[in-house]
């Protein structure tokens, strides 16, 4: 079975109160989300009628999904709720609707489906680098070369 997970932009969209499908996120993202006032009564009533559930993804899929964004090199970009929807797809198979270029880019990179919500979506995928402009060396990490000094820069290799 298919699952539409939603992180944060999804419900500043209004994409779970425009759809009649089921919809799953985590708590930490409802966390997040909860203090939209005007659809404070919508989020409810999605919760009573069973079209918004919240799942925790487990353990295991937690740490395929951290092991994946520092693969990437995504993860100091990621919070802890986008971490947990990319987990609970990992474990669910499910399709994450998103807007957030970290997350398609880390769910791409695992081959799981991502849909946009108000752009085209990713076009590049691939692993994050960070370089020195200065000395021209790449690095693994870090806000600054170790050798010269100079502020790192990140850019995308793409696959």
């Amino acid at each position: 079975m298919d699952f539409r997970i939603l992180d944060a932009s999804a419900f500043y969209a209004g994409v779970p109160f425009r759809s009649s499908e089921d919809c799953y996120t985590t708590s930490s993202v409802y966390d997040e989300i909860k203090h939209i006032k005007k659809n404070h009564d919508a989020l409810g009533t999605l919760l009573e009628t069973n079209r918004l559930k919240i799942r925790e993804p487990s353990e295991e899929s937690t740490k395929s999904a951290i092991k994946a964004a520092k693969d990437t090199g995504d993860f100091p970009q990621l919070s802890k709720q986008d971490m947990s929807v990319i987990a609970l797809c990992i474990e669910t198979k499910g399709e994450i609707i998103t807007d957030d270029f970290a997350i398609s880019n880390v769910a791409k990179n695992l081959e799981l489906k991502i849909s946009p919500i108000m752009t085209k979506g990713i076009t590049d995928v691939g692993k994050w680098v960070h370089y020195c402009p200065g000395c021209r060396t790449n690095h693994s990490s870090g806000t600054e070369c170790p050798a010269c000094g100079t502020p790192l820069k990140r850019k995308l290799l793409k696959d």
